[in-house]
């Protein structure tokens, strides 16, 4: 999983470099949410993305940060058939500067970027529904 959380933070960090606008239909229902219900056969997967998201963006040679971090782990997820909500706040810096964060919810977990979220004013979300449920991953070997 870490080798495909480091192609996916890579193509995430290519995306960054365009206009958002152009990337932006690709995250989702903008606007929307998926919802918050748990489904607890996805709690592995989502624990496993999380950590292997947050790990690996330690160790690449290219800024991955929050978005590029909420980009990779939305991919990863939507892969997997799990839905996923990606979420960007604006705010303002300990020095009073303008401050942009992005997180992603699936159910009721957030899997990047819950640290410090709640300084932050949601302006935009967008929901990754997945068409066709079937064929859900549903444990950890087959990640």
């Amino acid at each position: 999983m870490l080798l495909e959380t480091y192609v996916h933070l890579a193509k995430a960090r290519i995306a960054k470099t365009k206009p958002f606008s152009e990337i932006a239909p690709s995250l989702g229902d903008h606007m929307e949410e998926t919802s918050f219900e748990p489904e607890p056969a996805n709690k592995r997967v989502l624990a496993s993305v999380s950590q292997s998201v947050n790990l690996m963006s330690k160790y690449t040679f290219w800024e991955s940060q929050c978005l590029v971090k909420a980009i990779a782990a939305m991919r990863m997820l939507e892969k997997r058939k799990i839905e996923s909500t990606l979420y960007l706040g604006t705010g303002r810096d300990e020095h009073g500067k303008l401050a942009a964060h992005a997180w992603l919810r699936s159910g009721p977990y957030y899997i990047t970027g819950s640290e410090g979220m709640e300084k932050y004013t949601v302006v935009g979300k967008f929901a990754k529904r997945i068409p066709e449920k079937m064929g859900r991953i549903n444990n950890e070997t087959d990640i």
